[in-house]
């Protein structure tokens, strides 16, 4: 009923730039919280960035001043321009979204598929 898909991963070299792009569908009537986690290997997975619908961010301190999370309401999409990249940087990064959908009553937690970030040294 609902989908994530994630865009914007690849291959960058140290100190460079990659957006990653996050778009909700299906049967969705509202959506709360946004963000993006990511999992390197042999790693659990960590919380990078949150958006609510208003705008109020959250970032990990690794990624204050080099990541910049942001939204489009109308297009139920969600950002994140990394700047300033490192090789600890590389990792899988999903994005995930607190939906309400036509068929529930409640708020669920949703995951797009990840999207594979690289940075080479």
């Amino acid at each position: 009923q609902v989908q994530l898909v994630e865009s914007g991963g690849g291959l960058v070299q140290a100190g460079g730039s990659l957006r990653l792009s996050c778009a909700a569908s299906g049967s969705i009537v509202s959506i709360n919280a946004m963000g993006w986690y990511r999992q390197a290997p042999g790693n659990k997975r960590e919380l990078v960035a949150t958006i609510t619908r208003i705008g109020s961010t959250n970032y990990a301190d690794s990624m204050k001043g080099r990541f910049t999370i942001s939204r489009e309401n109308a297009k139920n999409t969600v950002y994140l321009q990394m700047n300033s990249l490192k090789p600890e940087d590389t990792a899988v990064y999903y994005c995930y979204a607190i939906i309400k959908t036509y068929s529930g009553n409640y708020y669920w937690n949703y995951w797009g598929q990840g999207t594979q970030v690289t940075v080479s040294s």
